[in-house]
């Protein structure tokens, strides 16, 4: 690491610990040449994931939209904030272990119908009701058909 003083390229650690934000780690150090002490900051390096929607356009990535769908379809049922926030991180987690950087809206909606599931049946339905744009009350009770056979 090259000092910010000097210049000098060696340094040694000092002291780390995770950062307040928890998502990096903070690291002092001391200049081997001068023996100033400076403090550097360590994060993941994520692969940019890029969307292919529908009409094939791309878009970047955005963990708020899956967010605020969740929050929607998890609208006056007992599901909490940190429960949808754990959800959309293990999607992200997913997302990014593929180690893909292209995903399409289709697997995403997949994802976060799966995750849905698990936190509370009539978020799912009101999720995929919307994602799978139910035409008629026929396609709504043969979503509600296959999810009870799958019990």
């Amino acid at each position: 690491m090259k000092c910010p003083l000097c210049g000098h390229a060696e340094s040694k650690v000092i002291d780390s610990r995770p950062a307040a934000d928890g998502s990096s780690i903070r690291r002092r150090r001391e200049c081997l040449e001068c023996q100033k002490r400076f403090t550097t900051y360590e994060n993941i390096e994520t692969l940019p994931l890029i969307v292919i929607k529908k009409d094939l356009s791309r878009e970047t990535f955005d963990r708020n939209k899956i967010l605020n769908s969740i929050i929607r379809a998890c609208d006056k049922r007992q599901v909490t904030l940190s429960q949808m926030n754990s959800a959309v991180t293990e999607i992200e987690n997913a997302l990014q272990n593929t180690l893909q950087n292209e995903i399409t809206s289709e697997r995403i909606g997949e994802m976060v119908m799966d995750k849905l599931k698990d936190l509370d049946e009539v978020a799912y339905i009101r999720f995929a009701s919307v994602y799978r744009q139910f035409k008629d009350l026929g396609a709504f009770m043969d979503e509600l058909k296959k999810m009870l056979a799958e019990k």
